[in-house]
């Protein structure tokens, strides 16, 4: 995960640098939906490996979820709304390869 060829190493030396690091569990869940469907290659134990790597889990909350509900609808895809609604109640910069992020108003760093 910390390997990964999509992430320049400017942008892994970014992330590396940061002051913290969170992964929503709505991240983790896609992860795992992609994995099950030979979609994505990903840890056994992704939990672990996480901690590991000292990354934090960023719950979903009630607050979460009403204001993924009421973003414009730039994007559809759900799991990536409820991201935008947590980075943006959390004052969070996303790291994403989808550029349609960028058209909320949210910190974004493409990959």
């Amino acid at each position: 995960m910390t390997a990964s060829t999509r992430l320049s190493p400017g942008l892994a030396q970014r992330i590396k640098d940061a002051e913290a690091v969170f992964v929503s569990v709505v991240s983790a869940w896609e992860i795992e939906i992609k994995k099950n469907l030979g979609k994505l290659l990903a840890p056994d134990d992704l939990e672990a490996t996480l901690a590991i790597l000292n990354v934090r889990p960023l719950s979903v909350t009630l607050q979460d979820a009403i204001v993924a509900g009421r973003l414009p609808r730039h994007h559809r895809d759900p799991f990536d709304r409820m991201l935008i609604a947590q980075a943006t109640l959390q004052s969070l910069t996303l790291v994403t390869s989808d550029a349609i992020l960028k058209a909320y108003d949210v910190p974004v760093m493409l990959v």
